[in-house]
């Protein structure tokens, strides 16, 4: 039997790298699979791709996540075309060496890599809530190790270091998926957050630093391929032990210890306040709370 045979999966990111090797891999072993891409023709090109190994139905959805209005029309669109959701795979991101700012005015290594998920899957939580025992999996990264999160300082408009905006938004992913294992505690949705490991894809070659420009092809045969890269996440997504599993960070497929500064309740309590600040979620509830 197919273990996620049933299951339907989103996977954000999911045209190219670790994201299309996700789902692969979990359309291989029997789920729905719908990803997101920037591009149509390379999100209808990966979907093609992955309807070869498919026994269910691929979706696509086309959206930049780095504008807030293109999350909030993409998570209107899953809930109208998913009527349920297993499992969100929050796999986009990426890694700018010079500063860019977003069509909201925020910085766009932060926005992309942590605010869009953070939006999204509060956004689609309670389609995850109606289809527990549902899974909430972030792909972060081992440089969250190297992090601090400089709340003076959040979106880089005093200084921006490529590498220190990368950084701080992986570590935003960890202290994410702990305030939300929290929050979500009682539920049937869990949440947890991964390091891939490093892996040989695109990433970053749309504005790399120097340093990555020289050391990439020297170490490139000693990086893992997609495939391997997507493996903890399917184990995420999928493994029948982890139903349970809440709150942790893993790393081949085995929970590890992430950075001290990740454990830090006060910055786990001050990131979700100030990212619901800067993708509007305070004004959706104070709107529902005012309704008639």
């Amino acid at each position: 039997m197919l273990s996620m045979a049933g299951k339907t999966v989103l996977i954000t990111g999911g045209t190219g790298g670790i994201g299309k090797a996700t789902a692969l891999g979990l359309a291989a072993l029997g789920a729905r699979v719908a990803i997101t891409g920037r591009n149509a023709d390379r999100a209808s090109r990966a979907a093609e791709e992955i309807r070869a190994v498919a026994s269910a139905p691929v979706e696509v959805f086309t959206a930049d996540l780095s504008s807030q209005r293109e999350v909030r029309t993409l998570a209107d669109e899953v809930l109208n075309t998913l009527d349920r959701l297993d499992v969100l795979v929050n796999n986009v991101g990426g890694f700018w060496n010079t500063r860019r700012v977003t069509v909201d005015g925020l910085e766009y290594t932060f926005a992309l890599n942590h605010l869009a998920p953070f939006l999204l899957t509060n956004l689609l939580l309670e389609r995850l809530k109606e289809s527990g025992p549902a899974r909430i999996v972030t792909v972060s990264s081992g440089a969250q190790a190297m992090a601090r999160m400089d709340f003076a300082d959040l979106l880089a408009e005093r200084s921006y270091s490529g590498q220190r905006a990368y950084n701080q938004s992986k570590l935003a992913n960890v202290l994410f998926t702990y305030g939300l294992a929290a929050r979500l505690s009682g539920t049937h949705v869990t949440a947890n957050v991964l390091h891939p490991g490093v892996v040989a894809t695109a990433f970053g070659a749309e504005d790399p630093g120097r340093l990555q420009e020289f050391l990439t092809p020297l170490v490139q045969r000693w990086m893992k391929t997609p495939e391997q890269g997507a493996r903890t996440s399917i184990y995420l997504a999928s493994a029948p032990e982890l139903e349970n599993v809440t709150g942790q960070y893993f790393a081949n497929n085995t929970p590890k210890k992430s950075s001290k500064r990740s454990y830090s309740q006060s910055d786990i309590d001050r990131l979700w306040q100030v990212s619901s600040a800067l993708v509007g979620l305070e004004s959706d509830s104070e709107r529902s709370t005012n309704l008639p």
